[in-house]
């Protein structure tokens, strides 16, 4: 009969998506996603049904969802309506047609079930793991960097901003606006150079200072491979030198350490040759003086090496959007953590596509 589904419909259109490049599909052949399963279910808080009702999702199936919803950075109703929707986020949760789709409460408990153990920190070590059993070994050094992740703008008053930052909660809040205001975000300001213009009088590049409000995504990765090994979350006005002995990955096979000024210091500098390590850090340009040209040559060889971290940044910015929308470190936290794991994800399969690891 005109449209009703036949029997060999819906593997002629699973068929067709896979010749057209399917990319959910080579995810789900380079990544073997039951390898979370342990971390998964030792975070779940699962009853033991002895009253019965409807038995949860499986625990696999829900973290595909959360993967999906970080790759095209969805919320948690569109993530519902686009499984709905399209065959290729169905076949990648493993959902048939005639299957429950978790709806966009499910979607944020589980979540929220995550966040409140803290699993999101041991599922990226998981994966880097399986990495290193790969093959893919962390080697050529260490490169690290932050960049800063905006968050929603809170509206407060002088003395509500003064209250917050001294790490308290104003006293006339209600429960529900307590909820709905993150107080552990924090402004800073963003520089940059704004694009000389075509004009002669425009050419020189002058200097942009933004506030923004948010959260620091802090990365090391390794110069082999280009993976996340360790990551950090703070707030916006955290500094990027104070973290550094928690992005140092003792595993790495080589002693060079890369990074920018922000992060020379005596203490990092001490730090780094109690470990062994190399520092590599940019300096900065002496006040009031021309930078003399053996620091430019010197910065310019570094910068050849540390970009290879903001080709990192681009595409968690440019290609997953990457904003926060949640509210609290916490939730932060598992947000970023879960991008970082979505970009290693994404790479090995951009590994698996070209070459065997060394």
């Amino acid at each position: 009969m005109p449209g009703q589904l036949g029997l060999f419909d819906r593997d002629e259109r699973y068929a067709s998506l896979s010749a057209a490049g399917d990319p959910l599909e080579r995810l789900a052949e380079v990544v073997d996603f039951e390898l979370f399963r342990g971390e998964l279910d030792a975070a779940l808080e699962r009853s033991d049904r002895a009253k019965g009702g409807r038995p949860p999702y499986d625990a696999v199936l829900m973290f595909k969802v959360l993967i999906l919803q970080t790759l095209y950075t969805l919320s948690d109703d569109q993530t519902e309506y686009q499984i709905r929707d399209r065959l290729s986020f169905m076949r990648f949760v493993g959902l048939a047609l005639e299957d429950r789709v978790p709806d966009a409460k499910t979607i944020w408990l589980f979540r929220e079930q995550l966040t409140r153990a803290g699993a999101v920190a041991h599922l990226f070590a998981r994966f880097d793991a399986a990495l290193r059993e790969a093959g893919y070994l962390a080697m050529g050094g260490q490169i690290v960097d932050a960049t800063i992740i905006q968050a929603r703008r809170p509206r407060l008053s002088r003395d509500e901003k003064a209250t917050v930052r001294d790490g308290g909660v104003p006293a006339h809040w209600s429960k529900a606006k307590r909820a709905q205001m993150d107080t552990d975000g924090r402004w800073t300001l963003r520089r940059g150079r704004k694009r000389p213009g075509r004009e002669r009088h425009d050419r020189a590049r002058s200097e942009l200072v933004i506030p923004v409000f948010g959260y620091k995504n802090h990365l090391g990765i390794d110069r082999r491979h280009g993976f996340i090994r360790n990551f950090v979350v703070t707030a916006a006005a955290a500094h990027d030198g104070r973290q550094l002995g928690r992005l140092l990955d003792p595993e790495n096979t080589a002693s060079p350490v890369w990074a920018d000024t922000a992060y020379r210091s005596a203490a990092n500098v001490s730090l780094l040759a109690r470990r062994g390590l190399v520092p590599q850090f940019q300096r900065p340009k002496p006040r009031g003086k021309p930078m003399p040209p053996h620091m430019l040559r010197g910065n310019a060889s570094r910068a050849r090496v540390r970009v290879a971290i903001e080709h990192v940044f681009a595409a968690q910015k440019c290609r997953l959007g990457l904003v926060i929308r949640s509210v609290g470190l916490a939730r932060a936290t598992t947000r970023l953590g879960l991008a970082n794991l979505v970009t290693n994800m994404r790479r090995l399969v951009w590994f698996a596509t070209r070459a065997a690891p060394a």
